[in-house]
């Protein structure tokens, strides 16, 4: 005899099926019973969940799972929309402290005036005052006979821009010999602490 199969069901990808990124809160803590903290911080000790989450329910307040692999977990009775509040401050507060370092780009001609060579400077002192890094680029154009002139001039002018940057930057790499365009990364000094 032939056996019908069950159809199976699977669950719908809506917003309670799907694991919250943050601590688990309330109904949604699974352990029987909990290491519970107060709001002002004492121990309350290990008790059943239910009369953990009713004490917190009493103060008008959240149970939030703070460390879910204790032996009981650990929770805490708080305000957890206050307490979420705060870490999104604190990471915003710590991402505005962090330097993204930026990659720039000058670029300057094999024959350049030290004039000109001096303008294109205080962009490149400007740059890594700002905590970047800057790729200086030389420009080869021309006929064959400026290019292979130009080529030649270009270790000498590399040279020439590092002594002119001196204690203000520090040569990170160097483009490779058979790169079509040259160039130099020049990297910010650090301060020292």
């Amino acid at each position: 005899m032939h056996s019908k199969k069950e159809p199976t069901i699977k669950p719908q990808n809506n917003r309670d099926n799907r694991r919250d990124n943050g601590p688990r809160t309330n109904n949604k803590i699974l352990a029987k019973s909990v290491q519970v903290i107060n709001f002002d911080g004492q121990n309350l000790g290990v008790m059943p969940t239910p009369q953990a989450l009713q004490m917190a329910m009493d103060v008008g307040l959240d149970l939030v799972e703070l460390n879910a692999n204790g032996n009981p977990p650990v929770v805490k009775i708080m305000d957890f929309g206050k307490f979420k509040y705060e870490q999104k401050k604190r990471a915003n507060e710590a991402k505005k402290k962090q330097k993204v370092t930026e990659m720039k780009d000058v670029w300057i001609k094999p024959f350049i005036e030290e004039n000109d060579l001096q303008i294109k400077l205080r962009k490149v002192f400007e740059f890594l005052d700002n905590g970047d890094k800057v790729k200086i680029s030389v420009m080869t154009t021309g006929s064959k006979r400026v290019l292979a002139i130009g080529r030649d001039a270009i270790p000498g002018l590399f040279a020439h821009v590092v002594e002119l940057i001196g204690e203000r930057g520090v040569v990170e790499s160097r483009s490779k010999p058979d790169e079509r365009t040259k160039s130099i990364v020049i990297a910010p000094v650090k301060p020292a602490k």
